[in-house]
């Protein structure tokens, strides 16, 4: 009997010890019967924390079993592991702790989130002013960020298609929550610009591609690697056509200059079933010769006027060569300064001198310092005659004049 009485008092003693600890495990000795308890002077300094609050779910989980005389407890499968802010030193080890566990507003098992929080908002402990919530798994920012990011990537993909095709811009999101919209709307524009910049580049390339082709090529065909894409098969359309009309021109050059050659040689020459484009530069070429051609005739005309005292007709083989020669040598006004200038001198009785600027004319000028100078002589010897018939006419007045006199004195 009394060693019934000892087993008892230790199964009594087991028990007791049983139930302390399951407490000690609920919160390691840091909740009152509520499940909660006030926040620690180190907690508040830290920021973690500002008053009495909850911590888990407010009540031990215990489990009774009662076979055979024995009783066991089972602490909940947390507990033994239950942190409370006070326990890290920053509130970036909070976060960490929290994203480690997977926690959020919908799974807190340990209760970090209610932690001097009115309402659970998926922010474990008190967060520190002006901190990046988006950094905490769950919470609302991180929600929003994702949401935005994912925004931003389609956003992006669909402003690059935009961008790459030159479509109309359209940055705005037909669905999706508000930080999905701005995401959307910033990725678009990103992708546009790179898109753009993208198919503008091998534009660039496609129209190089296509010039060096018509440079070497007159019949047009787009490559294959450009053939689905119309931006870039117009590209290389307008290349080669930039080519094709660089060669038209230099062609169209060519034609102009044999055509000038042949008009200063007076002889048209076109080929036959020639292009229009191709006649007319030739046309235009040969006009432009015919034009030097009579400049030319004309110009002997008027340099001869020069040297000739009289038009004589020359012998050229063309009658308008003949044409164009008399109309140079009378269009020549510098002939008949050089005949007034070679009278005057004559008609001056100077010696003659005939000035460097008109030494071609000598034959003229000479020719008309001579009527100049037989002119000056005639009017000399007028002069003469009329200065002796004055002095006779003074003479017959003075001696009548004697006559009178002398009739008068015999008187």
């Amino acid at each position: 009997m009394k060693v019934l009485k000892q087993l008892a008092f230790i199964m009594v003693i087991i028990l007791a010890s049983l139930s302390f600890q399951e407490v000690s495990y609920a919160h390691s000795g840091r909740t009152d019967s509520s499940g909660g308890h006030n926040c620690s002077s180190k907690s508040q300094a830290k920021g973690l924390c500002s008053g009495y609050h909850y911590h888990n779910t407010g009540s031990s989980s215990h489990s009774s079993n009662s076979t055979s005389g024995q009783s066991t407890t089972t602490p909940s499968s947390t507990q033994s592991h239950d942190k409370d802010c006070s326990d890290f030193s920053s509130y970036d080890e909070v976060v960490a702790y929290w994203n480690k566990k997977g926690y959020s507003k919908d799974y807190d098992p340990e209760r970090l989130d209610g932690w001097g929080n009115v309402v659970d908002d998926g922010i474990p402990c008190e967060v520190p002013s002006g901190y990046d919530t988006s950094k905490i798994n769950g919470s609302p920012a991180q929600v929003a960020k994702v949401e935005e990011d994912n925004g931003e990537e389609d956003g992006h993909s669909v402003g690059y298609k935009d961008g790459y095709a030159k479509a109309a811009e359209n940055s705005e999101a037909s669905k999706g929550s508000e930080a999905y919209q701005e995401g959307y709307s910033s990725g678009y524009s990103k992708g546009y610009e790179e898109g753009l910049k993208e198919i503008e580049a091998e534009e660039k390339q496609a129209k190089k591609d296509g010039y060096n082709f018509g440079k070497e090529n007159n019949k047009f065909a787009v490559p294959s690697k450009y053939k689905n894409n119309k931006v870039l098969s117009t590209s290389f359309s307008t290349g080669f056509d930039e080519a094709i009309a660089e060669k038209i021109k230099e062609k169209e050059k060519q034609f102009n200059t044999t055509g000038y050659e042949d008009g200063k040689k007076d002889s048209k020459n076109i080929p036959d079933d020639l292009e229009d484009n191709f006649v007319k530069a030739y046309m235009d070429g040969f006009e432009k010769g015919q034009k030097e051609l009579e400049d030319t005739y004309i110009q002997k005309g008027y340099d001869d006027a020069f040297t000739m005292l009289n038009y004589k007709e020359p012998n050229f083989k063309q009658s308008r060569y003949i044409s164009w020669y008399k109309e140079g040598f009378e269009s020549n006004k510098e002939v008949i300064k050089i005949q007034e200038t070679a009278y005057q001198q004559g008609l001056s009785g100077e010696e003659m001198t005939v000035p460097d600027e008109h030494s071609s004319s000598k034959e003229i000028f000479s020719h008309y310092y001579n009527e100049g100078f037989t002119e000056f002589k005639r009017e000399q010897k007028e002069d003469t005659v009329v200065t002796l018939l004055f002095l006779g006419f003074i003479s017959l007045g003075w001696l009548g004049r004697r006559y009178y006199v002398a009739m008068k004195m015999i008187a």
